[in-house]
Order: structure tokens, then sequence, then C-alpha cells
């Protein structure tokens, strides 16, 4: 592969409202965005890591320090053919896989392009189109719950997400049941709110025919996961508790889940992604992208990975007018009809990202000759 330069341009971009779970609400997005070029290309990357380390222990500051003074030195000095050489040569840093899955995904994107494929072609893909959810945050009611989910549904969303902590899990998921009945596809994400000492209180979602519930006790664990799935005919998805494919396989070895989330930040790339996408695939056990409110270049990652095939539930891959008054790609991301997004078949990510739209949201920006 021809690398010539990278750069790491952070931005902070306004959401259109707070979203709200049990680690805490966000109001503004602070991320790196990475560009890799050569051979007259540029391949975009997205970190997904927050101002502060409450999903995992990395941070926007982290992963720039990652960047700069480890990750991409070793791109410099690998001299890469391809994108997934990266999982090896990365893998004498332990960890830190949210900053080594925004440089992997830039490199990627280049990738697809030197090649003129889509980046879905690229990895695999065979979907031409994809199913989306949606995520919906712990609200103020459960009237404004039910508002959304009610607007949702109209605008054609196929799977109903809904975060659950403590005091706000049996009420509002019974609501929902009540109001719109059993055939909306719903299931309730706790992101780690939660200990085996309320397994009365998650045993009784089990009433609700729930699609699965989503990382119900701590995000390092699958050993009082195993246990708390041998008691829930709900399905467990583990989305925290899941950075690696060996992660992936002693849980199900375990029993701890029937479904996972992979998140392609979480787990440390693309070339990660697909290793586990094919192990479940194998193992006959579902899998499905979640979000971390991505921007476009994420969302356009996210859009490559779910066209794998075992992406079989609609992941939380919105339009871009969920969370953005204006995203940096265009054409923004947005339905081909209700509640399905069309995966790009241009090269790489199939979308151009706005340098006027990055300069307005730009906060710094560094950059570094490789070649």
């Amino acid at each position: 592969m021809n690398i010539e330069r990278v750069s790491l341009t952070q931005l902070q971009i306004p959401l259109k409202s707070r979203f709200e779970t049990s680690f805490g609400g966000v109001e503004l997005k602070n991320f790196l965005l990475v560009s890799v070029e050569g051979g007259g290309k540029t391949g975009f990357g997205e970190s997904v890591a927050m101002p502060y380390p409450i999903y995992n222990e990395e941070t926007t500051e982290t992963v720039k320090y990652m960047l700069k003074e480890f990750l991409i030195p070793i791109v410099k000095n690998s001299a890469i053919q391809h994108p997934k050489e990266l999982l090896k040569a990365f893998s004498g840093i332990r960890r830190n896989n949210m900053a080594k899955s925004a440089i992997e995904g830039a490199v990627w994107d280049l990738y697809a392009k030197q090649k003129n494929i889509s980046l879905a072609q690229a990895l695999g893909g065979t979907k031409t189109e994809v199913e989306v959810g949606v995520s919906i945050g712990i609200e103020s009611s459960v009237d404004e719950l039910l508002r959304k989910v009610d607007q949702f549904l109209t605008d054609g969303y196929k799977k109903i997400k809904v975060k659950i902590k403590p005091d706000w899990d049996i009420v509002p998921i019974k609501a929902i049941r009540d109001h719109f009945g059993d055939q909306v596809p719903l299931m309730a994400d706790a992101n780690s709110a939660y200990t085996l000492k309320d397994l009365d209180i998650l045993k009784q979602l089990d009433e609700f025919n729930l699609m699965m519930i989503e990382q119900p006790l701590a995000h390092d664990d699958i050993v009082d996961q195993a246990i708390l799935q041998s008691q829930l005919v709900t399905p467990v998805c583990l989305d925290e508790s899941i950075h690696t494919l060996e992660d992936a396989r002693k849980a199900l070895q375990l029993g701890s889940c029937k479904i996972i989330n992979i998140k392609i930040g979480r787990v440390g790339g693309l070339t990660e992604a697909i290793r586990i996408h094919d192990y479940c695939s194998e193992q006959g056990i579902p899998v499905w992208c979640g979000g971390m409110l991505e921007a476009g270049v994420g969302r356009a990652h996210n859009l490559a990975i779910t066209s794998l095939s075992n992406f079989v539930i609609p992941g939380d891959t919105s339009p871009s007018n969920r969370y953005w008054s204006e995203d940096i790609v265009e054409p923004e991301i947005s339905f081909s009809k209700p509640g399905m997004i069309t995966v790009p078949s241009g090269p790489g990510i199939g979308y151009e990202v706005m340098e006027e739209r990055v300069r307005k949201y730009a906060v710094n920006e560094e950059e570094f000759v490789i070649a």
C-alpha cells in the first residue's frame, strides 16, 4: 500500500438533543477524525472514544496520544501491503482498541479507494441494503418515551432499543408493550447498570418478549453474565465485555450470551470485527452493529461492516439527521426507504468528507509525514 501522510483532526459537534444513558448524558460530540493519504487518495477513520473514560478506559486525548506516540510510528515503519496486517503490527500494544480502530479504519478506506472498490466489498460484505434500528436514551418521562417510540415506528425503524437503569426498567418497558403491543421489535440496553443482586428485577423482563437485554452486568464480566443467562428466557447480548475474538469465544463457551454486539471501535478495528463475525457465524450466534454516536465517517464504516452476512439484527446506524443538524459527509446518510439504508457502492466509504464542515467544527489538527 502507498501511505504518505496521516492527519489527526479533533472536532466538536453539538448533538441536536442530549442523549442520556446510565453512564450519563452527552450533548457535544468531541472526537478525532483520522485521514491517511497515499497515491492521490485519502482514507478516513473516526475515533469513537469520548472525552471521559466512562464507556471504557479510553478518551479522546488518550487516543490522540497513542496515535501520535505509538500507532502512527508503527504504520510508518511497517510498510504494510494490506490493512489486515495492522492487527499483527499493533499486537504489541495492549488494549487502546479505539485508537487502533481509528487509524486502521482510515487505512481500510484508503485501501478500498486505491483498489477502486467499496469498503463493504473490501471487507467481504454481500448486502446492498441494511436494516436500521434506533437507540432511545433515558427519557424525562414515560410519556416522552412513548412519543419517541411512536415517531420512530412511524419513521420505519426495524428495532427499538431502550436504555434502562435501576428504577427505570420495568415501568418504561411495560408501558411500551401496553401501548404498542408485542409486535414491536423491542430490546433493553442496561450499559452494565445491574448486578446479580438485581436478578429478580431482570427476570421480570422475560414477560415482555424482548429481542434481548444488552450488557446487563459489569462491563468486564462474562462469568456472572453466564449465571444470569441461565436464569433468563430473554437472550443476553454482550457489548462492553467483548474486546477480542478470544473474549467472544470464551463468553460463548461459558454460555454468557446468545447474541453479540460488534462495535468496530470497541474491538480494535474492522479486521477483528470480521474475525468475531465469522466465528459467531460458525457458532450460530447472531451479531449486530451498535452505535457510538458516530458522525458520518464512523456511520459509513458501520454500514460497511453490517453488509456482512451474519449481521442479521438491525444495528444502531441511524441516518445522520437522528443526531446532527449537519453531518461532515455528503450526501448525508439517510434512509433509502423506511428503516433501510443502502450500502454505498462507490470507492471506499462511498461518502465525500466535506472539508469546509470539518474546518467549521475543528478544534485542532496535526499532520505526520509517513513517506
